[in-house]
């Protein structure tokens, strides 16, 4: 942990909670979650606070840059695959950096999968996407899937699940948003979109309101369509099977392509792909 870096990006971070006037401990609490020393954490608070010109010179050379956030980030160490989360086992099948994407075996068990489509089968609409000129949601023709939103916490399953993603992902539990399930039959598909809120958009800030930004997506996959159905990240030239009971993590420290999460779900060929989805915000989601 000695070897982290105290970057401009860091920098501006933390000058932007000071200004919105959150305490040093709060501060430093989040940036522990996220997987920082709490000596390298503190270091960085007190150079905001000793050298602000400098730190506005930078900002000044990068004023072009997206303005980026702290994300989510599991805690995996070199040469160890299997994982224990909050009693569960699991496994790191992949895990690339540039854009951040990990994938994970066993995230969720064959019985867990099933019941989640078993208590999202009744609710079941025509999935919507937000439209971010107004911050409403409408039906979209490139996503043809049908899906269902859990609140935060709503069953037994539910509050099981996102403990167990919270700890993997070293995120508080309340800056997730509730479950969403979907279902794909044939021919059902998402095409490429980015899950973040796209800040020129006249309809964002008052999406921004419920917690800040989408900062990381996790994708469970609850059953193995026969054909089809991967998730695909065109920038990344990056293909991800459906496995039942595995996931895909990837986060975005910016509103912006250059996060290279373009990602969507191929057209499901043969069967049906169920999927559960977890957005993670900066802040807590209301």
């Amino acid at each position: 942990m000695s070897t982290q870096l105290v970057t401009p990006d860091l920098r501006r971070w933390i000058l932007t909670q000071v200004d919105e006037g959150h305490s040093v401990e709060l501060i430093l609490q989040a940036m522990r979650v996220s997987g920082w020393n709490d000596a390298v954490g503190l270091a960085a608070y007190e150079s905001v606070l000793t050298r602000p010109a400098e730190l506005a010179e930078t900002q000044l050379l990068d004023a072009s840059d997206p303005a980026r956030s702290l994300v989510p980030e599991p805690v995996l160490t070199a040469g160890i695959y299997q994982l224990e989360v909050a009693g569960h086992s699991l496994q790191v099948l992949t895990s690339l950096h540039e854009p951040r994407v990990v994938v994970f075996g066993g995230l969720l068990s064959h019985a867990e999968c099933d019941e989640l489509v078993a208590l999202a089968q009744a609710r079941l609409a025509r999935s919507e996407t937000v439209q971010v000129s107004t911050g409403a949601n409408e039906v979209n023709t490139s996503r043809t899937s049908e899906g269902m939103f859990f609140g935060r916490g709503e069953n037994a399953l539910c509050a099981l699940i996102e403990a167990r993603t919270a700890a993997l992902l070293n995120w508080p539990l309340e800056n997730g948003e509730g479950l969403q399930i979907l279902r794909y039959r044939p021919g059902a598909e998402y095409k490429p979109h980015y899950d973040y809120f796209d800040p020129t958009q006249p309809g964002t800030p008052a999406i921004l309101k419920r917690g800040g930004q989408r900062v990381a997506s996790l994708v469970m996959y609850l059953s193995s369509p026969q054909r089809g159905g991967a998730t695909v990240f065109p920038d990344a030239k990056l293909e991800i099977s459906p496995v039942k009971g595995n996931a895909v993590f990837f986060s975005y420290d910016c509103a912006h392509p250059s996060t290279q999460t373009l990602h969507g779900g191929a057209p499901v060929l043969e069967g049906e792909k169920w999927v559960a989805t977890q957005w993670l915000r900066q802040r807590r989601f209301e």
